[in-house]
Parts: C-alpha cells; structure tokens; sequence
C-alpha cells in the first residue's frame, strides 16, 4: 500500500486541440470517468494514498480528480472526471446526504429519465444520470441493477450495513479490477492502478498463450482480479467477508417464436429506438469501417464526423470508398487516417500503456490511430460497432462450424482456408461443435484445457441451439479483449467510447433470434441486420457485402518486413530480463509468421509490456 505514498501521475498519450461542439437538445449525461477506493476499517487513514490512485488515472477524466471519505471513515472513494456536455457540472464522488451512501461512478445509463419517472425519483434541471443512480441506489439498493440500460462500472458505499457494492454492466464495456489487502479492498478503473497500490507479480496465464489474453477475472498480475460482466461484489467492511453474484444471465432468455417478418419488424423497431437514444447531445465521431454495422451507425445517428483507417498499397484492406459514400450521403465530414509502420513503432508503447497489459484484438493499432487523430480534433466522444457479429454470427469461424469447411470455401471464402485448414481432419475423425470452436479460437497450445472448457460450458448453458452455443463462446473467449481494447485506447485519449448495439434490448433479442435468422449465406451473415438496412436505405455496396474487414491492419506482414530487424531487437531485449515463465512465449516471437499469424505480434507486444514493468519496477 505504501507504494502509492510518493506516487505521482503519470501521463498517458495526449490529446490535442479542441474544437466546440453543439449542444442539441438530445438526451445526454455530463461525465464519463474513471474510479478508484478504498474500504476497510481504516480507510480514512489512507486518502493520500486513494488521491495519489486516482491521479494515476487522471487521462481517464482530465476535468478533475476527487476523493471524498464516507461518514463513518471506512471508505475513501475516487473519482476521474470528464465532462462531455455540460462544463458546469459538479463531479464526483457523490453523496446521497440523508442517507450518507457515496458513490462512484463510469459509464451512462441510457434509460435514467424513464427509470426515475417508473421509479419516482426526482431529478433536478441540470442533474444528469449519475445522480439518478445515487438516488435510485439509496432507495432500492442493488436490485436497481436490473432496470439499468447502459456502460457503467460503478462503486456504492452504504455506511447504513458497512458494506462496499461494486457492479459492471451486462456485458462488460467498463473496466473494474479489485484486490485485498489484510482487511481491506482496494479497487481502480485500470490494473496498473492497482499494481501500484502493492506488490503484484508477474504471472503468466496459460490462455494468455492459448488466445493472446487472459480469461475470466484473471489478470496478469498477481492478487488483482477483473470484476466480471454483470457481476455484483459485496464487501462486508466489519467482517472482511466478500460475497459475488451475477445480476443479469443472457442464457435466461427464451427463443423467439415468430416469423421472419415478425422478427425483422421488431428487430428494426428496436434499432430506431435504441440507436438514436445513443447519440451524444455534443458533436462526436463515429468510426467508419464501411462494413455494415458501422454504415447502420451512419445512417441512424447521424455523425457530423466519421473516421476511417487506410494503409497505403493495402487494397485488400482498404474500405475507404465505401466510406466516402456513407460519408457524402449523410453530409459527414470523412477523416481518413493513413498510418505507416514507423506510426507503429512510436504508438506502440503508448498503446501498451493504455491497455496495461497485452490483449488479442487485430485491431489495435488501427484504433490507436483513429482515437488519436479524433482526440487532435478536439471531439471527446466516439462511436463504434461492436456487437452484431457475436449476436448475428458475423464471423467465418462462425460459418465454419455451422455449415461446414467446404460450403464456407465454395462461397467464395477461400481467403480464409488458413482458418479453415483447423478442421479439416482426417478421415473418420469426428469433431463435436465444442471441439470445432475450440479449435478455431485456439492461436496456441491449450495444455490445461481451459479454453475446452470454457466452450464446453457455453454450449450447455445454450440448451443445445448452436448460434446460441457460438454467441456464449464468443463472449467467453474472444469478447473480452475487443470490449476493453476499444474502451481502454479511447479513454487514453480522455474519449468517451460508445457501442450502441450493446443495447439490452438488441442484444438480448438477437440472441433469442433463431439461427436461420441471422444467417443463411455461409459468406453472408447477420441477415436480419441486413435486411433491416435495406429498410433504412443503405446503399448495396455495404448491405450486400460478402466479406468483413473492419479495420484491420497490415502490422503482421511489417513484423516480418520493413519491421523485421526492429521487432527481433524490441524481443531480445526484453528477454533479457523476462520472468521465465514469458521466456517461451518470447522465443517464439523471434520466428517469421505468415500473414494471419499472430504469434509475433503477441510476443512484440508482451515485449513493450514486460520492458515498461522493468523500467516501473526499476523507478
């Protein structure tokens, strides 16, 4: 704990100018930010050392960084806070004065207006979602969880029953990790944060090896645990006793029963709905794929900015003219970005810093560069597409094990026959669907199984429909590192990220869809999304696209090339020094890779990771 005593802050990749915005008459919150605390029977001894955590997170709310201690001195908590509407607001932490409930708070809650009608809460003129919460919280305590639409990881105090609350929304958009210590429990927005609190070691996970990162509530440091999605943690401050439940299960939800045409009319119901509910009461960004989830983004919200990603001499990777006609018929203003491999050794370690440690997201770089470029601009909030293609089988991996490797390569898919090679078995070998997942998420050895395990789990708990089974998969292996990638490199740049197709009601009917629904082209998937942007009007070139490239980068093929000499030098270096459990997974970084193998970038990557923690730990 004394580790933070003489902590100073450190500064995370800059933004740069800003531009103004226009206030609309949009719903919208004020903050998005960052929390850390402290509970504990002596908690009030220790602020110095919550104010030096939250300072350490400060990128995470440039406009001010608070502590407040609770009225019986048992818990101190922090908060980061960046202001996206209104400048006037008040920031947290924030207490509920009858009560003496403390919170804090990161996220948005979508819904608060019609919540705190239903609910009876009074809010005042200029009082956002945040203080909903409190009030909500204070008045009905964690079951309020259940009627929340939203990102949010957030922190309770109620000095009535001595207890700490902690709680991440559905499906985990926002970060909270947590560790013990003696009879207390810390927790921060960011692990480094916590990895400065007290000793942490190394450790390597073994699915750190088998899919690039770690699964569940591990994390790579020792003692510090990820707050799971959808999960509640309550900590007893007088007993020491902690108590974990999850508050939402997507699994509960019953198939739906209708027609096509029944479902599609609901299903764009929902998406003129949900959609626009999400669009910032503030000029904002939109990143711009030109594949289709993004180009429905477009046409619903409206963006005055959309940005995209280009790699000179990439064609194949290259999506920016689809782009421009999004851009020109919705009258945006197109930024396109054009990073180069020198780009990448620089924003390289800046990246590692934002991400705390390595995570498995082709990616990356290219959302670096687009967060940065949208912070020069002076915008602070950002809109993406996650979602459709773990809900709406949007993958090939999916279609793989749908329909089968020959049906996937006769579609026109032939592309991805390195993919599709991991199936293709000898004669008479019989692969289950949970052995054929496996196989296909699986960049490394799984000598423990726990990745088996983990899909072998998710197709039970799908009750045996199969896109169900993928879509739990996905969540249970995949989802973590592209949910925390999007909001950890965005919030270095103090960005508030938002994926509106996180929305409950869309998430939870396309899950209950039934597969031919979603997809009936082994090259076309998410048919239901698909047909719901004809209605809206998207042009073809973007609903009839039979390939996904998202924003994906050339960065595997520089590693082998203009890149070469550097990679094995940032490798070599940090072998130096590595923990030996790392050494192997360095080692086998220094082999050439093809073009869709990963292995080297994962051992680049744990290099500028593991030689920043020798420099923290030199300091």
């Amino acid at each position: 704990m004394r580790a933070w005593a003489a902590a100073g802050t450190q500064e995370r990749a800059p933004g740069g100018g800003r531009r103004q915005g226009t206030t609309t008459s949009r719903s919208g919150v004020n903050q998005m930010c960052g929390i850390a605390g402290l509970a504990g029977g002596d908690a009030v001894r220790h602020q110095a050392t919550i104010a030096a955590m939250g300072r350490y997170q400060h990128y995470r709310g440039p406009d001010g960084t608070m502590h407040t201690a609770s009225a019986d001195g048992w818990a101190v908590l922090a908060m980061n806070t960046l202001l996206i509407v209104d400048p006037q607001a008040m920031p947290g932490p924030y207490l509920d004065r009858t009560t003496g409930v403390l919170l804090v708070f990161n996220g948005e809650i979508y819904n608060w207006r019609q919540q705190a009608a239903a609910w009876g809460i009074e809010i005042g003129e200029r009082e956002s979602d945040t203080h909903f919460l409190l009030r909500a919280w204070a008045k009905i305590g964690p079951s309020c969880l259940d009627g929340l639409d939203g990102m949010f990881a957030l922190a309770v105090y109620d000095p009535r029953i001595a207890k700490l609350f902690l709680a991440r929304d559905r499906l985990g958009e926002k970060p909270l990790y947590w560790r013990l210590d003696g009879g207390r429990l810390a927790f921060a927005s960011e692990v480094t944060t916590l990895a400065g609190y007290g000793p942490a070691p190394l450790v390597l996970r073994p699915e750190v090896v088998a899919i690039e990162t770690p699964t569940g509530a591990d994390t790579p440091f020792q003692g510090i645990q990820l707050l799971a999605p959808a999960t509640l943690l309550t900590f007893d401050v007088t007993s020491g006793s902690i108590d974990q439940m999850t508050w939402w299960h997507l699994e509960d939800r019953s198939p739906f029963d209708g027609t096509y045409t029944e479902a599609l009319a609901k299903y764009s119901t929902i998406l003129a709905e949900q959609i626009p509910l999400r669009t910032p009461a503030c000029d904002f960004a939109l990143l711009l794929s030109g594949g289709l989830d993004s180009a429905v983004l477009a046409y619903l919200m409206r963006p005055p900015v959309c940005v995209t990603v280009r790699y000179r001499g990439q064609d194949r990777l290259d999506e920016s003219s689809t782009a421009a006609v999004i851009a020109r018929d919705i009258k945006a203003e197109l930024v396109v970005v054009e990073p180069d491999h020198v780009d990448f050794t620089t924003a390289l370690p800046h990246v590692m810093r934002a991400l705390d440690y390595p995570m498995g997201n082709a990616s990356t770089f290219s959302e670096h560069m687009a967060y940065r470029k949208i912070a020069d601009l002076g915008l602070r909030v950002v809109v993406g597409g996650l979602g459709p293609d773990e809900f709406l089988m949007g993958y090939v991996r999916q279609a793989l094990v749908l329909f089968g490797v020959d049906a996937v390569l006769e579609a026109g898919l032939e592309a991805y026959r390195p993919l599709a090679a991991k199936l293709m078995h000898a004669a008479g070998e019989d692969l289950g669907p949970a052995e054929e997942v496996t196989r296909l998420v699986l960049r490394g050895p799984d000598p423990d199984g726990r990745i088996r395990d983990l899909v072998a789990d998710a197709m039970v708990r799908a009750g045996g429909d199969l896109a169900r089974g993928l879509t739990l998969a996905d969540l249970a292996t995949a989802w973590r590192p592209l949910v925390m990638t999007s909001d950890k490199l965005a919030s270095a740049y103090a960005l508030e990220r938002r994926s509106p197709y996180l929305a409950r009601d869309l998430v939870e009917f396309s899950y209950r869809l039934p597969v031919d629904y979603k997809i009936t082209d082994p090259a076309q998937g998410k048919r239901i999304l698909r047909d719901a942007a004809k209605v809206i009007g998207l042009p073809e070139e973007v609903w009839g696209s039979r390939d996904k490239l998202g924003f994906a980068s050339p960065v595997p093929s520089w590693l082998n090339g203009d890149l070469a000499a550097w990679t094995d030098a940032q490798i070599n270096t940090a072998l130096t020094d590595a923990p030996s459990a790392f050494r192997p997974l360095l080692e086998g970084g220094l082999k050439p890779g093809s073009r869709f193998d990963r292995t080297r970038m994962q051992a680049l990557m744990a290099a500028v990771w593991l030689s920043d923690q020798s420099v923290k730990a030199a300091a």
